[in-house]
């Protein structure tokens, strides 16, 4: 697969947008498991941060990105400019990652 510059700005520095292919969108649905949820209640309780929960979160981050990355290469995009993030908690111990953007194409200027 091609490589698709993902950014939140609405531009690339240095190149220009020569084409708007449209809006895509990627998700990803995460959850903790039981283990995770007593020790990061543990740590809510004494203080510090929840290592487990900030792993689950990147991958869905990581995850989302990725379904964005090949939606554009899908579409011919070489880039992906005003990315928005969203996290929503969906249920308990369930969390929803959505990221949007335009797929566009590029040139070098």
């Amino acid at each position: 697969m091609a490589d698709v510059t993902v950014t939140t700005t609405d531009g690339i520095e240095g190149e220009e947008v020569t084409e708007y292919l449209g809006i895509v969108s990627g998700e990803a649905v995460i959850g903790a498991n039981v283990v995770s949820d007593i020790a990061a209640g543990i740590r809510d309780v004494v203080g510090g941060r929840s290592g487990s929960y900030e792993k689950k979160i990147e991958t869905g981050r990581t995850e989302a990105i990725a379904d964005i990355e090949a939606e554009a290469a899908e579409m011919g995009a070489d880039a992906v400019v005003g990315a928005a993030l969203d996290y929503e908690e969906m249920a308990e111990g369930m969390l929803w990652v959505n990221v949007s953007g335009t797929a566009v194409k590029t040139r070098r200027e």
